[in-house]
């Protein structure tokens, strides 16, 4: 058995900080590195020792591998774990590690060479028996040839990159015209991604399944499952909630997918944790390899809470030399588990990343959290926006999800918005609930089942929000303890006359302009007035009737959490409201959240600005390409510049018909939001 006491974690965030605790726990010297903007993260503060490996561009810092082996040399590591993203699947990074005379956490470099060309891995496992989806897996992948191909395959077809996985250099073509101009947005993304941009063509499938298995391999020839995952729950083929075991699925043919993992890992002489991933066509009762993960996966741990394996615990035994168990004494699942991915994005903003300085967050006590994100921590523009992960366990599907309901709506993160609301509507989607999700549900279902329908529950959160600033104000002024939520039939506690009227804005809706709500004597109820053009169903000016019942209340510095019961126009509704002194309120209600912000003062708002030709950065970012030149005719929805942020390619685009008149920025020039890219003086229409 290899000696092995100090491991170097070569990544960041709530991966090195799971990657840690194992190692801690197992009487191992974790030894964290960071880019400068993550001096003093969360992993780097976990960690018995870290050391800076360059500046925040990751190909200067977490993909510069010989910083990363100079660190294990400089800490007297004896071997790496790459975790998952940056190096996880470099081939070349782990025969590095190995030339260094360190040990590396996972599979052969050829191993990670094979698999990670999905064209290698296809070649290699059809002739093995492991079913393949129909298309184009050659290693001649020009233009040319592909459009080739592409003709002759048919359409829809899916674009994909030949290296790497998660979504990224992925493009579905339905219209034949338009296959040249996905083959370069997926070739930039390919190759901003993995530093490599061939790719291959696969027949696209309506309505796939993604379910993939769990398999380890040790460095005596065995290999064996851990059973599968479902993750369908895909938005732009990036995963979402996570489920284990995966739910209606027929038992052949999952036995058969499990042995078809077992099989892709033989055939290659796999070591260490795996993924085989495979598309479920229920249709026609058939799947399909898709590509093998030669890694941990961020959804590992649903299938740690089902089988009882720490996965990290076991890539460390066999990295050592521990032999597998043979696989019939592997348990069979027990219960069922979810995950659910928090990121640092604006649902409401088409899923843009989000930057910030998190001031406080709250989890839940009864679940595992798996976090890279501490009070305090920034949120910058240069890594995955992945913050952390909500898993639960349960008896069975239908109590493990609404665990994870309830969990989702005891979340709280202040200082930088999630899609916390997001992840809380997806939970209570029928078809989530149903089991019945597909690998493009959710592109689907964005603009109608899981759209916010906040009528009622909007004005009852800033009906909520008036109270509490109400009764923030009086505690200050006359420093009460009372409990406002406490009474059961309304607000109480001997409080003077209650006449106050307050101005509520939706932080969801920020082009609406505030709602005035005045507040009646001692609670009984409050007056909603509205601008003219806003109509939510609720008629201006009228007294609703309120009353509040508390059912749990817990405060700590920062934060206030409260599970309420609500009747407002005598129609009650269940939720849990997150207060905090700066007269912000969460309201978590019918799996959809709410956010409203307190204004003591409403001054008016300017008419609605005209669309005009002044071009301003949607998001914190890069500029990674520029198109457009002083004194260009443009017309609208012309392509001017590209942005990329959190591994993300945004298209800028001319809002009006016109001349370019200034160019703000350059290529590679890093810009904050709202920051002036470029102005088009519009086209004289008239002449």
């Amino acid at each position: 058995m290899s000696a092995m006491g100090r491991v170097l974690i070569a990544n960041r965030g709530e991966i090195a900080c799971r990657i840690i605790d194992s190692c801690q726990r197992m009487g191992l010297i974790a030894i964290a590195v960071y880019a400068e903007p993550d001096r003093h993260a969360r992993h780097v503060r976990l960690a018995d020792q870290a050391l800076g490996i360059g500046p925040a561009l990751a190909r200067d810092s977490y993909l510069n591998i010989d910083a990363i082996i100079q660190a294990a040399r400089d800490s007297q590591a004896d071997a790496i774990h790459p975790g998952y993203g940056f190096l996880a699947e470099n081939a070349d990074f782990a025969q590095a590690v190995i030339d260094a005379g360190l040990v590396f956490i996972g599979p052969h470099p050829e191993t990670i060479r094979t698999m990670g060309s999905k064209a290698k891995a296809k070649a290699l496992l059809g002739p093995e028996g492991v079913p393949l989806i129909p298309g184009f897996h050659g290693d001649a992948s020009s233009d040319e040839a592909l459009i080739d191909a592409a003709q002759a395959l048919g359409m829809p077809l899916m674009v994909k990159a030949a290296a790497g996985g998660g979504g990224k250099g992925m493009r579905i073509v339905k219209d034949p015209e338009e296959i040249a101009d996905h083959l370069q947005a997926a070739r930039r993304e390919a190759q901003a991604a993995f530093g490599d941009d061939r790719l291959i063509l696969e027949r696209y499938l309506n309505r796939p399944r993604h379910i993939e298995a769990q398999i380890l391999g040790d460095m005596h020839g065995r290999v064996i499952h851990l059973y599968e995952r479902d993750c369908s729950s895909q938005r732009r083929h990036q995963k979402v909630i996570e489920e284990a075991p995966a739910s209606r699925l027929d038992p052949n043919l999952r036995q058969a997918l499990l042995d078809a993992a077992v099989q892709a890992g033989q055939a290659v002489g796999y070591v260490g944790a795996g993924t085989v991933e495979f598309l479920v066509d229920e249709d026609s009762a058939s799947f399909y390899f898709l590509e093998m993960n030669t890694r941990l996966q961020v959804e590992h741990p649903v299938t740690e809470l089902i089988t009882g394996f720490d996965l990290v615990e076991w890539q460390l035994k066999i990295a050592m030399g521990e032999a597998l168990p043979a696989q019939e004494t592997v348990l069979p699942p027990t219960g069922h588990a979810f995950e659910a991915r928090v990121y640092a994005e604006d649902p409401a903003r088409g899923f843009l990343p989000a930057t910030g300085t998190i001031r406080a967050v709250h989890w839940p006590a009864d679940v595992r959290i798996d976090s890279g994100i501490d009070a305090g921590d920034a949120v910058g523009i240069d890594y995955d926006p992945l913050l952390a992960k909500v898993i639960v366990h349960g008896p069975d599907r239908a109590s493990a999800l609404e665990k994870l309901q309830r969990a989702l709506a005891t979340c709280w993160i202040d200082g930088v918005t999630t899609n916390l609301g997001f992840l809380s509507a997806l939970a209570a989607d029928p078809m989530m609930v149903a089991g019945t999700v597909d690998t493009g549900h959710l592109d689907r279902a964005l603009a109608n089942q899981l759209a916010p329908d906040a009528r009622l529950d909007n004005t009852a959160a800033m009906i909520g929000a008036s109270l509490w600033a109400q009764y923030e104000q009086r505690r200050l002024h006359q420093r009460l303890g009372a409990n406002p939520w406490a009474a059961s039939t309304g607000w109480r506690a001997s409080l003077p006359s209650m006449g106050q009227t307050w101005w509520v804005a939706s932080l969801d809706q920020p082009d609406q302009p505030p709602t005035a709500i005045a507040l009646l004597d001692h609670g009984q109820g409050a007056r909603v007035e509205r601008d003219s053009d806003q109509s939510d169903g609720h008629e201006a000016g009228r007294v609703y009737p309120i009353e509040w019942h508390a059912l749990h209340w817990t405060e700590s510095s920062y934060h206030t959490l409260v599970e309420i019961s609500l009747s407002i126009d005598h129609h009650t509704i269940d939720a849990m409201a997150h207060l905090h002194p700066r007269g912000h309120v969460e309201w978590v209600s019918g799996g959809q959240r709410y956010r409203v912000a307190i204004q003591q003062q409403w001054l008016g708002r300017e008419d609605q600005i005209e669309a005009t030709g002044a071009i301003t950065a949607p998001m914190p970012g890069q500029v990674t390409a520029l198109h457009a030149r002083v004194g260009q005719t443009v017309q609208t929805g012309e392509l001017l510049a590209l942005m990329e942020a959190m591994k993300m390619e945004l298209s800028i685009r001319a809002p009006i018909d016109g001349t370019v008149a200034a160019v703000h920025v350059r290529v590679a020039d890093r810009v904050d939001a709202a920051a002036a890219l470029i102005n088009i003086d519009p086209a004289d229409n008239d002449s």
